[in-house]
């Protein structure tokens, strides 16, 4: 008798196992670079694709290039969906650290084309844009020409401290270089600019600090993203932008190659570039969508803060040109910064 209890105990328990086993529910793990933009796809792209699909969206972060590298080249692979700037998008599907798309899941005929790869598509998309704060300097600066301007407009600079797209290419165009010649980039044209501000430079490594010093007016001006000014406008700092030459920027999500759960991360792909994911996130955080249908969903007073309004005075960074010659680059950059 005790035998038989015991027996039907463990064919129970075994079953039971089997069950859960079965019904256990899916997951992509998604990473990303924290903060507010983080918060933003989580609310907009990963809960309601959990309410849709059940799949179960486990946030990470923040991003790092390194760590995702030796995932991949470890074979042990935590990662499933990332979140990266373009630049490394196409120079990680050249090393071979990602996974092709399926454009068979992902429907990217309504993408715009400056924002998918075989190995990436876009993110959102955002500006970098002159802005200033009001209470610090008189008139209203414009165009990049300004933030060279010290005697008109005294005060720090703040200026993204990263080598990648964006600072080089303010400094040529400042410099007068048109749009049609920026690359290849003259380096040694471009330091030589920087130098005129170089001791009025604040860097800033990420969005919180970008935000702070720009609201304290520890700077006067600087280089920041369209994203982040709007969110101080929106909390009743004086903040002017000027979108003279915003420059246009955009985030990718790739999936690393060897990712565990690749099916349910291409799915997450599909949803959160759709017409109403991209149109969701934008709400939040007026960086624009990639998608190009998501416009007629966006509400019209938001319009004003995005780029997708000032498509005219834009220039579109060279991702490609990035990709290929990033290395390079940040090397002389890092020599400069050290002088």
């Amino acid at each position: 008798m005790m035998m038989n209890t015991i027996r039907g105990a463990i064919i129970a328990a075994a079953c039971c196992a089997g069950v859960t086993q079965g019904y256990a529910q899916e997951s992509v793990n998604f990473v990303s670079w924290g903060g507010s933009t983080q918060d933003a796809q989580k609310e907009a792209w990963a809960t309601p694709f959990t309410g849709k699909t059940g799949i179960k969206v486990i946030q990470d972060g923040p991003t790092d290039y390194g760590k995702l590298k030796a995932m991949v080249e470890s074979g042990n692979v935590q990662w499933d969906i990332v979140d990266v700037e373009v630049d490394f998008a196409y120079r990680a599907a050249k090393e071979g650290l990602l996974e092709p798309l399926d454009f068979s899941i992902i429907d990217k005929s309504n993408i715009d084309p400056r924002f998918v790869s075989d190995y990436g598509i876009g993110s959102f998309y955002f500006s970098f844009v002159l802005a200033y704060n009001m209470g610090k300097i008189s008139g209203q600066p414009a165009g990049w020409s300004a933030l060279f301007d010290t005697e008109t407009f005294p005060g720090k600079r703040a200026l993204y401290k990263w080598p990648s797209p964006g600072v080089i290419e303010l400094a040529l165009l400042a410099d007068g270089v048109s749009e049609s010649d920026l690359y290849p980039l003259d380096l040694d044209r471009a330091f030589k600019k920087l130098d005129t501000i170089k001791k009025d430079i604040i860097w800033w490594g990420g969005g919180a600090q970008s935000q702070q010093l720009l609201a304290s007016g520890e700077v006067s001006m600087g280089q920041f993203w369209n994203g982040r000014m709007f969110a101080l406008q929106e909390d009743g700092i004086p903040v002017g932008v000027s979108w003279e030459q915003n420059l246009v920027m955009s985030d990718f999500l790739v999936i690393p190659k060897g990712a565990k759960n690749k099916d349910a991360a291409m799915k997450f792909l599909a949803y959160s570039t759709s017409a109403q994911g991209q149109a969701d996130f934008a709400e939040l955080t007026a960086f624009s969508p990639i998608n190009k249908e998501s416009d007629s969903m966006i509400s019209e007073d938001l319009m004003a803060f995005m780029p997708t309004t000032y498509a005219d005075d834009q220039v579109s960074l060279d991702y490609k040109y990035w990709a290929e010659h990033g290395p390079d680059i940040a090397k002389s950059w890092n020599e400069w910064l050290l002088k």
